[in-house]
């Protein structure tokens, strides 16, 4: 079983072009699998099938980065425990280590907090034929900079330009950008922080500061409207995928990615020698 609608329609931020109807994260249920009729069974069985398709195309990606082709940017962004990491091990793990960068960019060093805000991502953005994957990115300064007041109000609305003029270099540089939001409930993340604290195996993950954090949630939820507002844009779309469900925001994301991979219209490379004479010589090697 798979999708009998595609993820990337339904999970669409912004439907049409920047002038149409905005989807905002309250507009949402994070218990929702829009697009997919079977359960958990079914979806893990999806995970598994669709895996060798992502595969695939992820090869055939790297193998055009030998000539300058086009690379993938995922931006994932969510609440604390809404399943970033699952999203590393089960879809992203799916893919040749080779061909894939990824980048976590928590808390910023006092060298980064010295440079402009843009400064310690640029350094991986992803090259010819690679899938860069960012588990936080450059929205924490437009998104925790704004609850927690880290940075002026009138900045942080600056910033928003500066994203999408970086955005739009990168895809006219021939990177691929897909951002997703992974969206969980407020009641799901306190099971799931309560799961942590009964689990000594858990304990390594959770922190206080995630308690602290729950009292910001509706600030949250609005940088993240306001964010998502300001920065969808054709070129760099954002996907508000719901995630109380780990299964379905899993499927969900890699269906993304091979919706976009398959959107490039890739084909293997020639070869660049006389593959009858390789064949002679090595017949005779």
């Amino acid at each position: 079983m798979g999708f009998h609608e595609s993820p990337w329609d339904l999970l669409r931020a912004r439907h049409g072009d920047r002038s149409g109807s905005l989807v905002a994260p309250a507009d949402v249920d994070p218990e929702s699998k829009p697009g997919y009729l079977g359960g958990k069974a079914e979806g893990l069985a999806t995970l598994a099938s669709r895996a060798e398709r992502l595969s695939e195309l992820q090869e055939l990606l790297y193998a055009n980065g030998s000539r300058q082709g086009p690379s993938l940017l995922l931006v994932v962004q969510a609440m604390d425990t809404a399943g970033k990491g699952g999203i590393m091990r089960h879809v992203v793990g799916s893919m040749d280590p080779q061909g894939v960068s990824t980048a976590s960019f928590i808390a910023p060093t006092d060298e980064e907090k010295r440079h402009h805000f843009l400064w310690r991502v640029r350094p991986h953005v992803p090259r010819n034929g690679f899938v860069g994957v960012w588990d936080r990115s450059h929205y924490e300064d437009v998104l925790i900079h704004r609850v927690r007041e880290l940075t002026p109000l009138p900045e942080v609305q600056e910033r928003y330009a500066e994203i999408r003029a970086f955005e739009q270099e990168l895809v006219d540089d021939g990177t691929r950008i897909v951002k997703v939001m992974l969206h969980l409930s407020k009641d799901e993340q306190r099971e799931r922080l309560a799961e942590r604290l009964d689990r000594p195996d858990k304990f390594w993950k959770y922190s206080p500061g995630d308690v602290d954090e729950r009292a910001y949630w509706d600030d949250y939820m609005d940088a993240y409207r306001i964010a998502i507002a300001e920065t969808d844009t054709e070129a760099a779309p954002w996907f508000i995928v719901p995630a109380n469900r780990k299964w379905y925001s899993r499927i969900a994301v890699q269906e993304l990615l091979i919706s976009a991979l398959e959107s490039m219209e890739l084909e293997w490379p020639p070869a660049d020698f006389d593959v009858e004479r390789e064949k002679r010589r090595l017949a005779a090697s």
